[in-house]
């Protein structure tokens, strides 16, 4: 992905939504917070949030979650991890071309396919810059091409995909880490209008957290584009590689692998089919494009949400007419809370005049906002995170209680929801005051209604 900035630059200065060639120094202010532990949390997430996910492929495989031989490890095994050749072993060329063209292909599909095209928060330097919507299209035509290219093969590249899953996982890493270089060089050319939160001058903070809002390659919006494509499509693609293996093995798909797959592609999928709701989210109208959201994105979610699927290859289960009842109910519960509430949030901020939602209650701020108070949004201040969270124990229920490194996404997610609402009540009550405090009193629950 890296380019040279000239070229984007010039269709930056094309661009009748694009800033200036420069922008004024009062635009970039200087970020005088911290967030996620400061330099050393940054580190510390640059450094082991990579390690992690190499262990994950690594030290679980069809002896255990964590495997035999992680559980027998020595000292001098856990150092001749390090050594020269074991790290060379973990680069597969193949995998690495793998990985790219599936990234190209959906860069190539973004690119050349039509979608509607959508307004996005307005910036602080007054622009508005437009993003193209088409990444259902983008979903059918991989996906069209990828059943295209597998009627000579047949099954066989999904079981490829199993077996260099450690290569898969590796060459996702480094691009992450390329793509994250190219981000925070790019930031420093002239035009580049930065995020609140990532000018520092800190190096390996701004890195980590991003500098610049709204990268881009000519008519590609990077950060728009890593946001769901990427993560969301090569999650789906994963699930279903790894049922059709199970079937290879097996001879049949357990039901424990059809409920992760099923709902794991709904959510995947409705994502995608709902993307111009991404346009308001923190990620676009707030956050920088770093190392958080290029790894987080290329990297963690298509090889670390798709766990549950890999460890049901390698222990599948059957579950019972009762247990499968009880997840499905759980999962449609958490999805009607999470989608409902949010169109609701997005109709009131982009239409609130909506007939439909003529029945809110809200509060006025000084700041100009309404903030909604009934509906969904009267349980607690952050009800789509309920949702999520209900979803998320739905998909790791099916692998049952032998091993808890499959409900790693659960405990990673609840803990990653937890600390995004912190930010966002930080973030709130600088911009309402007391308007928030009022507000907090009308809705005091944050995440779970009656609870917390």
């Amino acid at each position: 992905m890296p380019t040279k900035r000239t070229s984007a630059a010039k269709s930056k200065a094309e661009s009748s939504d694009a800033p200036e060639a420069s922008v004024p120094v009062e635009l970039n202010p200087k970020t005088t917070f911290y967030e996620f532990g400061g330099p050393l949390g940054a580190a510390a997430m640059v450094t082991f949030l990579p390690l992690l996910v190499l262990f994950l492929a690594v030290g679980c495989d069809k002896t255990g979650y964590p495997s035999q031989k992680v559980l027998s490890m020595t000292k001098d095994d856990f150092l001749a991890l390090f050594s020269v050749e074991s790290l060379r072993a973990l680069i597969d060329p193949l995998a690495i071309g793998g990985y790219l063209a599936y990234i190209l292909w959906l860069v190539a599909f973004t690119l050349t396919l039509k979608g509607d095209k959508y307004p996005g928060s307005r910036l602080r330097n007054g622009k508005v810059l437009k993003y193209e919507c088409n990444g259902f299209s983008v979903l059918l035509s991989f996906f069209s091409l990828a059943i295209y290219c597998a009627k000579g093969p047949g099954i066989a590249p999904a079981i490829w995909v199993y077996e260099h899953w450690v290569g898969i996982n590796v060459a996702s890493i480094l691009f992450s880490f390329a793509v994250s270089i190219w981000a925070y060089s790019n930031s420093f050319e002239p035009g580049a209008l930065l995020a609140l939160g990532g000018n520092t001058g800190n190096t390996i903070y701004d890195f980590m957290i991003g500098r610049e809002l709204n990268p881009r390659i000519g008519d590609l919006d990077v950060k728009f584009f890593v946001e769901l494509r990427p993560p969301q499509m090569g999650w789906l693609l994963t699930n279903i590689c790894m049922a059709i293996t199970q079937y290879h093995n097996l001879g049949r798909i357990t039901n424990s692998m059809a409920l992760v797959v099923i709902f794991e592609a709904w959510y995947s999928i409705d994502s995608i089919w709902n993307e111009p709701l991404v346009l308001t989210t923190m990620d676009i109208t707030n956050d920088g494009f770093g190392f958080m959201l290029a790894f987080g994105n290329l990297c963690w979610v298509p090889m670390v949400y798709g766990l549950q699927a890999r460890y049901l290859v390698d222990f599948p289960l059957d579950l019972t007419i009762v247990q499968v009842i009880l997840i499905i109910a759980l999962q449609l519960t958490g999805f009607y809370i999470f989608r409902s509430a949010n169109s609701i949030k997005n109709s009131f901020r982009t239409n609130p005049n909506d007939p439909a939602l003529k029945d809110i209650t809200y509060i006025e701020t000084k700041a100009g906002t309404r903030l909604m108070t009934n509906s969904w949004w009267g349980y607690s201040r952050h009800i789509n995170y309920f949702g999520d969270l209900l979803m998320a124990l739905s998909w790791c229920l099916p692998t049952g209680f032998s091993s808890p490194i499959p409900y790693l996404y659960f405990f990673y997610f609840a803990f990653l929801l937890w600390h995004r609402q912190g930010r966002d009540e930080h973030k709130c009550r600088q911009k309402y005051g007391e308007d928030w405090v009022r507000y907090c009193k009308i809705v005091p629950y944050k995440i779970i209604p009656g609870i917390y």
